[in-house]
């Protein structure tokens, strides 16, 4: 429920998603006043600087060049973003690895509420996060190698080198990190395999996600175990053993 009237504007050059979303706020989120829109980046950028908005909707694809050439002024503004995407699965996986809101095309009720509750709550800016998705949008569709942590405090990016181990903690996740800290996020474990797995990341176990790099033996004794550089010791489940086998045998 958000208690205080908060301000927004829409960026989309298609007039249709426009109304569309302007009439869906309306309907899901009396909180939020649309206090205009722009059709294209030129005027996005003009609307934003004129009227300094809480929350800007911003369409990643349109005419006159993308969302993207719009953040530098949002950041500044300390203005909240959460991006409008249609289909492109690039962008979307920029936007989970680093944590930034994003809602789909045609707009789900319930998703459109979450994510503007979500960066109401979080209270604070979101510029390392948007400069995190500008490095990976401008990167040449190359594999990100950093994500961005949520705590209750801060906003941490890390490389992936510098994770051991992630660990689940019912729907939380813990990361162990090269100098030694623990970071506990409000994400599952699950979703930082679908992320990190196509980078050198091993689930072994379902409270248990390993990154290769850091690896020193794999003991199969004792019910087996992997024991990491940083001389943790992560079990192998028995449904992992095979796969586990297979993958370390080839690095």
């Amino acid at each position: 429920m958000i208690e205080k009237r908060h301000t927004a504007i829409i960026i989309d050059d298609m007039k249709l998603a426009r109304a569309t979303l302007r009439l869906e706020i309306s309907d899901t989120l009396p909180g939020i006043q649309i206090i205009g829109e722009a059709d294209g980046v030129v005027q996005g950028i003009k609307l934003a600087k004129d009227t300094k908005p809480d929350i800007v909707f911003l369409d990643i694809e349109m005419q006159d060049g993308d969302g993207f050439d719009v953040l530098d002024i949002l950041t500044d503004l300390n203005s909240k973003v959460i991006f409008v995407t249609a289909s492109n699965e690039y962008a979307i996986k920029a936007f989970q690895y680093a944590a930034v809101d994003y809602i789909m095309k045609p707009v789900d009720p319930d998703l459109l509420r979450k994510a503007v509750e979500k960066v109401i709550k979080q209270g604070k800016t979101q510029k390392e996060q948007i400069l995190l998705v500008k490095e990976q949008m401008k990167g040449d569709n190359k594999p990100s190698t950093k994500l961005a942590l949520h705590t209750s405090d801060k906003i941490q990016i890390v490389d992936f080198s510098e994770i051991i181990r992630l660990e689940a903690m019912g729907n939380y996740t813990t990361f162990y990190l090269q100098d030694v800290s623990k970071v506990l996020v409000t994400r599952t474990l699950k979703e930082y395999d679908r992320l990190l797995s196509p980078s050198g990341f091993l689930r072994v176990h379902q409270s248990h996600l390993i990154n290769l790099e850091h690896v020193a033996a794999y003991v199969k004794s004792d019910g087996g175990y992997i024991s990491m550089k940083d001389n943790s010791h992560v079990p192998v489940s028995v449904r992992k053993k095979p796969k586990v086998t297979e993958i370390l045998s080839s690095l």
